[in-house]
């Protein structure tokens, strides 16, 4: 298959090519499918024949390498080596990526909770040292394989990726050509006040989505976007509400995270920053995505005029807050 025909194959994935591809890596499966909340990748919780349910996640083609695959893995695995609750992938026949026709395949246990309250200070300081532990086996190599998070890739790629098509009505092209420039000059000026911050690997994504909470247990799932990035990058999608809300979040978080390891202030220079990145890619990744029917329908605002709107005025309010001194957080 070329390149054009395997992403269409793979839009079209059935149940059944999830089940008969389990089959084939020795999984009795008892016909109970269940779609999981991914649209980057297609992942299926799956009922076993006398024995626990297993999650089995397709990787969509041509985003990542095997090499930047197995990379992945490989972190999962010297993770859950230091007893941290990530969620690796099952080694089977020797291996955790798997072939199936022209699909690549990996099988996780099934881990079951909710989403975490983020009202709860001592849930965010426990976060706060599970993600320190993270780090601290993150700063012990370097990804080879694994781009980093970079001004570059998440935001000049991506207002270059969107002006060049046609989602964004016309009407509003110019204000956003406008905005999206003037947020990547405030980002930059944003990593110019952080200065030289360490990179390291780090979950990347990390946000209440990719934790599950069951019962005194905490369960830290999806390492898909693991990359290099700073620290903090791994704490500010914990942060919500208005100043005066994110800085006791900010002080929980921190107050677990400098039980294992130092955490350095200048990098909430970057929160905003990163934030703004996050808004930018977001957009450009959904336009990328479009051509996949998923996408269109789980994502039926994205194509709209005022989605756009909103999307112009996010800008906005991300180059506001880019001006603004950063959270402040005082170590006990």
């Amino acid at each position: 298959m070329n390149r054009n025909t395997t992403s269409l194959a793979y839009a079209e994935l059935q149940p059944q090519d999830f089940l008969e591809a389990l089959e084939d890596l020795g999984f009795y499966c008892n016909g109970r499918l269940l779609a999981l909340n991914s649209y980057e990748n297609r992942v299926y919780q799956v009922g076993i024949d006398d024995d626990d349910a297993i999650v089995a996640k397709f990787y969509r083609p041509n985003r990542w390498s095997d090499d930047a695959i197995l990379e992945e893995h490989d972190f999962t695995a010297e993770l859950e080596e230091q007893e941290i609750p990530v969620v690796a992938p099952m080694v089977i026949n020797g291996t955790t990526l798997h072939k199936v026709g022209e699909f690549r395949v990996a099988v996780y246990p099934r881990r079951g909770g909710r989403a975490p309250d983020l009202d709860n200070f001592e849930l965010l300081e426990q976060l706060g040292r599970f993600v320190a532990r993270i780090h601290l086996v993150g700063a012990t190599a370097r990804f080879r394989h694994r781009p980093g998070i970079d001004i570059e890739t998440y935001a000049i790629e991506s207002m270059e990726y969107l002006l060049d098509q046609d989602f964004i009505p016309a009407e509003l092209l110019p204000a956003y050509e406008s905005v999206a420039q003037n947020v990547i000059d405030g980002v930059e000026a944003s990593f110019d006040r952080a200065g030289d911050t360490q990179q390291l690997r780090i979950h990347g994504d990390f946000h209440p989505g990719n934790v599950l909470v069951a019962g005194e247990r905490l369960h830290i799932v999806d390492f898909d976007d693991t990359r290099t990035g700073p620290a903090v990058q791994d704490l500010w999608m914990f942060l919500s509400g208005d100043r005066a809300e994110q800085m006791p979040q900010l002080s929980a978080l921190l107050e677990g995270y400098t039980r294992f390891r130092d955490f350095d202030a200048r990098e909430l220079h970057l929160v905003e920053a990163l934030r703004s990145l996050r808004i930018m890619h977001y957009a450009a990744w959904l336009a990328r995505r479009w051509d996949d029917p998923a996408f269109k329908q789980a994502f039926p605002w994205f194509d709209s005029h005022r989605y756009w709107e909103e999307h112009v005025l996010a800008l906005r309010e991300q180059l506001s807050l880019m001006q603004e001194p950063p959270l402040e957080w005082f170590p006990g």
